[in-house]
């Protein structure tokens, strides 16, 4: 082809995408296209203040509950972050929802708004006998009460069933370490001179009865992603009593052999009857199979799909209204995300969707594994709702949402882009059909969803939650667990109970069972369902 009716041709294709981008781009459409005479501001009018009877606490809420709780009950509650055991301290408060019933006489019967309390968890390790109560606290925002509600909600629970908090935690590590420094000549050969910067990772349940307080904890390389570098070591941990000074190790699984402590294990080293576990020490970060640490640099980025013509959903406060789709949104620290008063075409379908607990249970031939049924919900699903990346765990373009927190208190903390809120299009139709029998036509509906996003970090899993709403009133609720898998030494015969994933490292056979709440308000007849 001429060289001169080829370059006319590639301006003239040039000339032609700029004009159409500028279309695109330009914001202007008629009055009937689609994302005008269906948004959202000509369904739904304004935002219903009403859903803020669902909206968690704020810090300025937290801390008057907080300050209530100090002057009211007193008992030299302690900075948690260095209580010990024999204390008393605030261990978490949140919302308290209201009363259903009161709850839909205000928002369908113009009914009194539901008195607004929280929820205050207070452990007491100084009184006796120590105990957990739990207290409701009102109302908001100037308390003047506070109720036991503790043995109308909850069978005698035991002190020792209490939560482990991260001063604990360190504690245990120095009951441990203190272990480990009877048999130095194991441990130096084993694992050389930095064997007091092992990584270590509990196990549940602490215990086979009520009352028990005793857990094993997996030994680890310290390196990043350690869960996937066992060491072949697992200590058994009593830390019941309320005096540090009495928490010792129990036993001592090494070699795949139990032990009754540490010296014993140095004995039969000194004495050349028991091998040393032979693992590849990793030194640095090119060695480690489990960083996450890409290998190569990206070179490009994934595609982005933009809102042309802006926002096809509205968020105002704990709100959202998206096309004929309107819910109130919120997180419980304990399990995580919950959804309330969804409506679809002005009607209430649910009164409430939400998570509730997340289990995985383990079998193997190591001590931990073959005892670990972990209850993400006992550690807290929505304590651990981390700031999501943006491009990543979420769209550029998403809305984000950031949430307050009172557990562990003295620390309130604001944990930023915690949820995502975001259309996108699902990339196949939700329906469509090409007659091309007798008359030939073609409908089809694009299958553009809204989604309500955030995640949990429970030690190696990631829960990525998602709420996702559909055009024809459909909602999905789904999980993606992701993060690391749970490992154990690689030893023996224990390859029947998993795959091996590393030279010394299996991953142990598990199951997952996720559990959520749908409280259902179908034709104006109450449903609860709860399912899993």
């Amino acid at each position: 082809m001429n060289p001169k009716i080829l370059s006319v041709l590639l301006l003239l294709a040039l000339v032609t995408i700029v004009v159409l981008i500028c279309i695109l781009m330009s914001g202007k459409t008629s009055k009937n296209a689609p994302w005008t005479a269906e948004s959202p501001s000509t369904v739904y009018p304004k935002h219903d203040e009403k859903s803020k009877i669902f909206s968690d606490l704020s810090s300025s809420e937290l801390q008057t509950v907080e300050n209530y709780l100090k002057r009211q009950i007193g008992m030299n509650l302690v900075n948690v972050f260095f209580a010990n055991p024999s204390d008393n301290y605030i261990y978490l408060i949140e919302l308290e929802l209201p009363k259903k019933r009161e709850a839909l006489e205000y928002l369908d019967m113009e009914g009194p708004k539901p008195v607004r309390e929280a929820r205050a968890v207070v452990v007491f390790g100084a009184v006796h006998p120590p105990n957990v109560t739990e207290y409701v606290v009102g109302p908001l925002p100037n308390p003047a009460y506070h109720m036991d509600v503790t043995r109308n909600k909850y069978n005698p629970i035991h002190f020792n069933a209490r939560p482990v908090l991260v001063n604990e935690y360190q504690q245990i590590a120095s009951t441990i370490n203190d272990e480990f420094a009877k048999a130095p000549r194991t441990m130096n050969d084993t694992f050389g001179a930095d064997w007091r910067k092992l990584a270590r990772m509990t196990a549940g349940p602490r215990g086979f009865r009520s009352g028990d307080r005793i857990s094993w904890f997996v030994i680890f390389q310290n390196v990043s992603g350690f869960f996937l570098h066992p060491v072949g070591l697992e200590v058994l941990v009593d830390h019941s009593s309320l005096n540090l000074s009495e928490w010792s190790v129990k036993k001592v699984f090494y070699c795949g052999q139990y032990f009754n402590g540490m010296r014993e294990v140095e004995a039969h080293h000194i004495n050349g009857t028991l091998p040393l576990n032979k693992f590849k020490q990793v030194h640095f970060e090119y060695e480690n199979y489990a960083s996450l640490k890409p290998k190569k640099k990206h070179t490009s980025l994934a595609p982005v799909q933009f809102p042309l013509h802006g926002l096809r959903y509205s968020v105002q406060d704990n709100h959202v209204m998206y096309y004929r789709w309107s819910f109130s949104f919120g997180v419980s620290l304990v399990s995580g995300m919950r959804l309330f008063d969804i409506r679809y075409d002005w009607v209430r379908i649910a009164y409430e969707l939400s998570v509730q607990e997340a289990i995985a249970v383990y079998g193997s031939n190591t001590p931990a594994s073959t005892m670990n049924r972990y209850i993400d919900g006992s550690h807290g699903l929505g304590r651990f709702a981390h700031q999501l990346v943006r491009g990543v765990d979420c769209p550029y373009l998403a809305t984000y949402v950031d949430t307050e927190a009172c557990i562990d208190p003295f620390s309130f903390q604001k944990t930023r882009d915690s949820i995502c809120i975001f259309e996108y299009n699902a990339e196949i139709p939700l329906r469509r059909h090409f007659s091309d029998l007798n008359y030939f036509n073609y409908g089809g509906l694009t299958n553009s969803v809204l989604v309500i996003r955030t995640t949990s970090t429970v030690a190696n899993y990631d829960y990525i939650w998602d709420v996702i709403f559909y055009q024809n009133g459909a909602i999905k609720f789904q999980a993606h667990p992701t993060g690391y898998i749970s490992t154990a030494y690689f030893y023996g015969d224990n390859a029947k109970y998993g795959h091996r994933v590393g030279e010394t490292s299996l991953g142990v056979i598990h199951t997952h069972s996720m559990h959520f709440k749908a409280d259902l308000d179908i034709a104006g007849r109450p449903v609860n369902t709860a399912y899993s």
